[in-house]
């Protein structure tokens, strides 16, 4: 027997769509309105759904007719008072807990994390694999076998499975380069929805991460989460929309060069090897073993001497991103006890004092919102995404 939420999800706006809409796929976008609706704004009448969306209302009963049949909806009783003539409407809910979702967070260096989630991102089991420095076809082999225990680990039918992951990822979820995992042009979706039956869907984890932040973490509509782990990314998302980029590469940010000889000169240590080849990329001071092996053995007032130089190299990255975009917010997404301090507040007032006051004056930089869940939260939205629309 399923159960029923009846609570209102209360999330962050839709995603704002990036294709056009053929006439042959109206009714699946028709029916990904309808729920997206219930998504974000909670048990509704069908006549509700109708002016919120553009859709009549013979199409809206329609559709929830057909999604009660699929166990997606279900009816929830009348709404209680309102004072409204006539018949009091009847409500309509997601069953958010009728179905789950395998949500895996590739970030870590040492292990992969994951969870079974219901469709409001509510934890309900979770699990590790330990990698022990494997890498390529090996590190898949981890994967597969922590899926496989997630799978077994539900207590609903499983809709689908997401993963966020390091590297450049294209729309088929293909790993095109992930250095640190040593996966090359591996087509990771395809050989896990081939080996476990579920449809998977794969995608950078800094873009998980982003779409986790705007959608359960009351981000607003554009803003740059940075992630802070084995390597350092970005997830871009801008006037509602994720931006991938011409390759896919949209928010490498890890790789742009900050440390060079002039650097040197001035006291800075050389700058260090990079595993994309070159040297002194902001990805040998940020990530978290470099920031780790930075601070050291060092008293608190030496280490956020260090912190905050490392901040100030970020922020160089980050002004004319910000400036060309006119973002809202800038993310933070690492272990708060190295980027939550010093760190952020050296890379906020390089950026401010390096772009125009319109730009950089009400620009928020923070921690991310949503805890260490972030990742897996949004690696749900890439399965609610590509399974029922829901953005």
């Amino acid at each position: 027997m399923t159960t029923t939420t009846s609570r209102a999800i209360r999330l962050g706006p839709a995603l704002r769509p990036t294709e056009k809409v053929l006439p042959e796929h109206a009714r699946a976008h028709n029916r990904s309105l309808v729920l997206a609706h219930l998504f974000h704004s909670g048990p509704t009448s069908r006549a509700d759904i109708a002016r919120s969306t553009g859709l009549t209302r013979v199409t809206v009963s329609d559709l929830v007719a057909e999604l009660i049949g699929e166990n997606l909806v279900a009816e929830l009783g009348v709404r209680a008072g309102g004072g409204r003539v006539g018949k009091p409407a009847t409500l309509v809910g997601m069953q958010t807990e009728a179905f789950h979702i395998v949500a895996v967070d590739l970030t870590d260096d040492a292990a992969l994390t994951g969870a079974v989630m219901t469709l409001a991102s509510d934890v309900v089991a979770r699990r590790t694999a330990a990698l022990d420095g494997r890498t390529g076809d090996e590190a898949v082999a981890v994967l597969e076998g922590l899926c496989r225990d997630l799978l077994a680990a539900a207590t609903q039918p499983v809709i689908g499975i997401g993963i966020g992951s390091p590297g450049v990822i294209d729309a088929d979820g293909v790993v095109l380069e992930a250095p640190n995992r040593g996966w090359f042009g591996v087509p990771l979706a395809a050989r896990l929805q081939a080996a476990l039956g579920v449809p998977v869907h794969v995608a950078n984890d800094a873009n998980v991460q982003a779409l986790g932040e705007y959608t359960y973490g009351g981000a607003g509509g554009s803003l740059m989460v940075v992630t802070i782990g084995q390597g350092v990314g970005a997830g871009i998302v801008l006037d509602g929309a994720l931006v991938r980029g011409r390759h896919d590469a949209a928010g490498e940010i890890g790789h742009v060069t900050v440390v060079d000889e002039r650097d040197v000169l001035l006291g800075e240590p050389a700058p260090l090897p990079c595993v994309c080849g070159r040297a002194g990329c902001l990805e040998t001071v940020l990530s978290v073993p470099a920031l780790r092996r930075r601070v050291a053995g060092l008293s608190p007032e030496d280490s956020d001497a260090q912190l905050a130089s490392v901040g100030r190299k970020l922020g160089l990255a980050l002004a004319p991103v910000v400036s060309a975009l006119n973002l809202a917010e800038v993310v933070l997404s690492g272990p708060r006890e190295l980027v939550g301090g010093a760190l952020r507040e050296a890379a906020l007032s390089t950026v401010r004092s390096r772009t125009m006051p319109v730009i950089g004056r009400d620009l928020e930089m923070r921690t991310a919102s949503i805890g260490e869940d972030r990742a897996l939260s949004g690696a749900a939205v890439l399965v609610l995404s590509g399974q029922l629309g829901v953005t």
